[in-house]
């Protein structure tokens, strides 16, 4: 809609997890290497939480994408409200099991047998599970503990990153026979005020601009008023270029946000 206008190739502020979009400050950069170092190196389980909207999916995303497609099966499990049954077999599937095991015995079986499949072809397998806060069930955290039993002398068959709300660091911790397995932490943070200015000239770039049409005030506004949380900030930068478009404005000042902010507070624009 608006693209042409800011000369853009795409929209910079979607809320989907493209790692094309991923913002690394000082903080965050520290994380995802510690992540990715898990990862790559075959550590086990990595637990990676944040507040709702600060870019914990998209984080996820960007560091399975740094594994070789050729060489890790990738099992993806959103929305996690499973039983233990139902995320052995949810998992099967992720991994590419067309079967039915009717047993649990027979579900367990045969993922052994894809992960010894899959390490004897020169493959890791790696496991995203997103929403992990959703994981209520000590059943299905004592599952995933199980999972770490496969390995070999140096290195474990499976890797596990967990994904979720603070809440789900908690569930971890109570979980004694998890927590202790799990091989690194990482927590991802709302930005702050002063990299709210490099996140959206980021995206921008990203999505093909040259420079950025929100001014210093414009920036701060934002900043203020999302407290820094990426999302939030999205959703702010994304009406406000719409807005701009509309109006036909060469920027977007601190006036102009202000208001989108006020009108997003039901008090008129």
């Amino acid at each position: 809609m608006y693209e042409a206008y800011w000369g853009l190739r795409e929209k910079p502020f979607e809320n989907t997890p493209d790692p094309r979009f991923l913002f690394l400050g000082d903080e965050a950069q520290e994380v995802f290497t510690r992540l990715l170092y898990a990862l790559q190196g075959l550590r086990g389980a990595a637990v990676l939480t944040g507040p709702a909207g600060c870019g914990k999916t998209l984080m996820a995303r960007a560091l399975v994408q740094q594994l070789s497609p050729e060489q890790t099966a990738v099992a993806v499990l959103n929305n996690p409200r499973w039983g233990a049954a139902e995320f052995l077999r949810e998992l099967l599937y992720q991994l590419g099991n067309e079967g039915q095991p009717e047993t649990r015995a027979d579900v367990v079986h045969r993922l052994e047998e894809i992960l010894y499949e899959n390490h004897a072809a020169g493959k890791q397998t790696m496991v995203l599970i997103d929403e992990g806060q959703l994981l209520a069930d000590g059943a299905v955290l004592e599952e995933i503990r199980l999972l770490l039993n496969y390995q070999l002398n140096d290195a474990f068959l499976i890797n596990l990153l967990l994904v979720g709300q603070p809440v789900l660091a908690q569930q971890i911790r109570a979980h004694a026979p998890l927590d202790q397995r799990i091989a690194v932490r990482g927590v991802v943070r709302p930005l702050s005020r002063a990299a709210v200015g490099a996140y959206i000239s980021h995206r921008l770039r990203t999505a093909g601009g040259e420079q950025s049409p929100f001014t210093d005030d414009a920036v701060a506004l934002i900043g203020q008023h999302t407290a820094g949380v990426p999302r939030q900030i999205n959703n702010l930068c994304d009406i406000a270029l719409v807005i701009g478009f509309s109006r036909r404005q060469r920027q977007i000042d601190g006036e102009a946000v202000g208001r989108l902010i006020q009108a997003e507070g039901g008090d008129g624009a």
